[in-house]
């Protein structure tokens, strides 16, 4: 039954073996919410909201990276703090056949879209059960962020 044209290791009919990344496991590597604003944040107008994104990868063994996303978001009303949440989701995943060159870009722009609903649920979730409309945080651009990112090394390389 291979009508698809791939054979039974997951080749194509070329015999060129299909760069594959896959989803081994996914967790909360660390969370941490401070809610110094709570019961007057109730009270308080609209906050304002401060959201940095951080990705970092590391090989495991051969074929298994952990990418872990990054998110740390601090609201402020009347510049006092309402409320701080830190998170670190991580996944392990597999890469198979991916070329070198295709590596960094599958670790810093393929993974974390991967990983991002997942962390966008969990902020949502503790921001409400601290007592706050759920924050829901707007998708994010990984491809223009590994591009900044890459930009910025080249310009302290030159």
């Amino acid at each position: 039954m291979s009508g698809t044209g791939e054979g039974q290791n997951g080749q194509g009919g070329n015999g060129a073996a299909q760069p594959r990344l896959q989803v081994v496991g996914q967790y909360i590597k660390d969370l941490s919410f401070e809610n110094p604003g709570m019961p007057s944040a109730n009270a308080a107008g609209r906050p304002q909201i401060d959201l940095n994104v951080d990705l970092q990868a590391r090989q495991m063994d051969a074929e298994h990276f952990e990418v872990e996303l990054k998110l740390r978001v601090s609201a402020q009303s009347d510049n006092k703090p309402m409320f701080l949440l830190e998170l670190v989701y991580a996944g392990l995943f597999h890469l198979q056949n991916v070329p070198d060159e295709m590596r960094q870009p599958a670790l810093l722009i393929e993974a974390p879209h991967i990983l991002f609903p997942f962390a966008r649920r969990i902020v949502a979730d503790v921001v409400r059960d601290g007592g706050m409309p759920p924050l829901l945080v707007e998708p994010i651009d990984f491809a223009s962020l590994y591009r900044a990112r890459a930009g910025e090394l080249r310009q302290g390389v030159a």
